[in-house]
């Protein structure tokens, strides 16, 4: 997935975090490692075994290397 979208997607979803006050770990790093990375990325999700965070991690198109890892608190039901 290329990675200038996700840098865009991720930076609406750092915003909405801040507005309604849920916390995130790395967030705003993310979208600015997404902004300047010039190739496409692959993505992988790490759910807490309680719910409680989601974690996204961003790796070089091979898989190879991690470019970042972000994650957002998830509300509870």
């Amino acid at each position: 997935m290329p990675a200038e979208p996700l840098a865009l997607v991720y930076g609406r979803r750092l915003r909405h975090a801040c507005l309604r006050g849920i916390e995130t770990t790395n967030l705003a790093h993310a979208v600015e490692l997404l902004g300047q990375h010039q190739q496409p990325v692959r993505l992988g999700q790490i759910r807490a075994a309680d719910g409680s965070w989601t974690f996204m991690l961003f790796f070089t198109e091979d898989g190879s290397r991690l470019i970042v890892c972000t994650g957002v608190r998830r509300a509870r039901a």
